[in-house]
């Protein structure tokens, strides 16, 4: 096995990186976002739009809305290094706190629509009530859609306390880290 020792170590970091990628699409996160997180985990340090946009052969204006696609869901940051001009994004190193990221920030926009639709519906279900012109069978839908609904947001609600669970890192004292 006379194969370049660095050749090959880049070949399994690239493997690392096709492999994030990959796993993104579980989070429903897109595989370039996986990429780009994967070569800033890779590189273990910070990087600028211009060496992501060359590691990638992606276009810096591409790039930045990768980035910034990254920073909404809470997996990478700006940050600020003395002396350097242009903006630098790093990525959380921890696996853990990655998937707590993504998972909370996915269901915290889902979270957010689903109740604010079910307090509409309820709204209008309850105008509905109080319509004259409502027969018995529609009362009875009606009241059955109230207490759907109320089931809707009972889901939501519990939905948001196991991402505050996530979140608080709570869920570490019932299901530990590998150390």
């Amino acid at each position: 096995m006379n194969e370049d020792p660095s050749a090959k170590l880049m070949q399994i970091e690239e493997r690392f990186v096709d492999s994030i990628a990959e796993n993104m699409r579980a989070y429903g996160i897109s595989p370039t976002v996986g990429r780009v997180l994967g070569i800033i985990y890779m590189n273990r340090n910070a990087m600028t739009l211009d060496e992501l946009s060359q590691a990638t052969g992606m276009s810096k204006t591409r790039m930045s809305q990768v980035v910034r696609e990254m920073v909404d869901v809470n997996i990478a940051e700006k940050v600020f290094e003395k002396g350097v001009r242009k903006d630098i994004y790093d990525v959380e190193q921890d696996y853990y706190q990655t998937f707590i990221s993504l998972f909370t920030s996915n269901w915290e926009k889902i979270i957010k629509k689903n109740r604010l639709l079910g307090k509409k519906l309820s709204a209008e279900l309850a105008i509905l009530l109080e319509n004259e012109a409502i027969n018995a069978e529609i009362e009875a839908k009606i009241n059955e859609l109230l207490i759907e609904t109320k089931k809707w947001l009972d889901y939501y609600d519990w939905l948001n306390r196991l991402v505050a669970f996530f979140d608080s890192g709570e869920v570490f004292r019932h299901v530990p880290k590998s150390e």
